[in-house]
């Protein structure tokens, strides 16, 4: 509960405060520790070209075409891929909250003092390895969906989620961490796959927020990620 108010009261100061220099284009700062204990910093905000903002707002600018004008430069312009997948519903649970962008930003910027809050790519680790967004953790959903292959996997991301098996099998909540889960876009299935086996499990649905728009509309809003 303090999470929710926390975050709708900052959004809502955003929006009435801050105008159009809000938290997307000052940004977050979040430490990230590579494999070999090396730390980067990154500022996690909406990366907008120079040129780009001299792009007029209009019909013929962003629809022209290939929903872009020729005339717009090379790197105001984003690719999309929609070949496979499907799209998901805006919420899974009527009891679980949908992210976007600005709503995980201002989770990225609580959690860097707040333990007890994850934002997880459930991707598998090739995907995480190659882009993903500062700050996130990988947790493939195949740990959760297949426990039974994954043992030992499973038990681990358990207790780094602040979840414990009890002598009798039965979980044990009580320290469980909010999360943010998120996959390759709204027509990925593998973060919901993953909360839905969480929410079988009896982990608390308060606790759960999926980031529907995930890595694709992420980069589709110019957002920073691992990758340079």
């Amino acid at each position: 509960m303090f999470i929710k108010l926390s975050l709708a009261t900052l959004l809502c100061s955003s929006f009435l405060l801050a105008g159009n220099n809000g938290i997307e284009h000052s940004g977050v700062m979040v430490t990230v520790a590579t494999a070999d204990k090396q730390k980067n910093n990154y500022v996690v905000k909406r990366n907008i070209p120079d040129e780009c903002k001299k792009v007029s707002i209009n019909n013929e600018m962003l629809w022209t075409g290939n929903f872009a004008h020729e005339s717009v430069p090379e790197a105001c312009k984003s690719t999309y891929v929609h070949t496979k997948g499907k799209l998901l519903s805006m919420q899974l649970d009527k009891d679980l909250e949908t992210y976007g962008e600005l709503e995980v930003l201002y989770f990225l910027k609580e959690m860097q003092h707040n333990d007890q809050m994850l934002l997880v790519d459930s991707r598998t680790e090739k995907w995480f390895n190659y882009r993903t967004i500062p700050g996130a953790i990988n947790m493939p959903f195949k740990y959760f969906t297949k426990k039974d292959e994954y043992n030992f996997h499973f038990e681990y991301a358990l207790k780094h989620l602040g979840v414990f098996i009890q002598k009798d099998g039965e979980y044990d909540f009580s320290n469980a961490k909010t999360l943010v889960l998120f996959c390759n876009g709204p027509w990925c299935n593998q973060s919901p796959r993953m909360i839905f086996t969480l929410l079988e499990m009896g982990y608390p649905t308060e606790k759960l927020k999926w980031y529907r728009g995930g890595m694709q509309d992420w980069l589709g809003a110019g957002m920073t990620s691992t990758r340079k």
